[in-house]
């Protein structure tokens, strides 16, 4: 199992609990940026730095990412794209993207990219707060326990 982050655009303090994480759980933790990335030095975090260009980043993740990884997101659409390859998503406030519930999400993401098209500003979501970080932290100990029980259960082979 790997944690695959769209680390453009995610926040430091989410990126410091990843750091932890990854080394509290030995597990691997990629993070897929256009940009050079500075991050801890560690057996369990890499960087990979690929081509600017719209959703490279994103497309990347896509490719790589294994049924039962971690995707740490707050992009919609990539969301729905590694869902579909049998991965978790969780988003920056710890909020875990479902199959459930992708299609409503990306329903609104299009209304609202319509509506800032249209001239509306519609603002952006308020700063990560303390209790964002919590949730995200809890969400992410949770689908690593989770995936970790789930595939050393599956027989040689699956």
């Amino acid at each position: 199992m790997n944690i695959w982050v769209d680390a453009d655009a995610c926040p430091v303090v989410i990126k410091e609990i990843l750091y932890r994480a990854a080394e509290r759980t030995k597990t691997m933790l990629v993070l897929v940026a256009n940009q050079r990335l500075s991050y801890p030095e560690s057996n369990y975090i890499r960087g990979l730095q690929v081509g600017r260009g719209f959703d490279v980043a994103d497309n990347e993740i896509v490719k790589l990412a294994q049924p039962n990884d971690i995707v740490i997101t707050a992009d919609i659409p990539l969301a729905a794209d590694v869902l579909n390859k049998g991965c978790c998503a969780l988003n920056p406030r710890g909020e875990r993207y479902s199959q459930d519930s992708i299609q409503a999400q990306l329903t609104m993401r299009d209304f609202m990219d319509t509506l800032r098209g249209s001239g509306t500003h519609t603002g952006g979501p308020p700063p990560l707060n303390q209790t964002d970080r919590r949730e995200f932290a809890n969400q992410l100990d949770s689908l690593i326990s989770k995936v970790k029980r789930k595939t050393t259960q599956q027989p040689n082979g699956s």
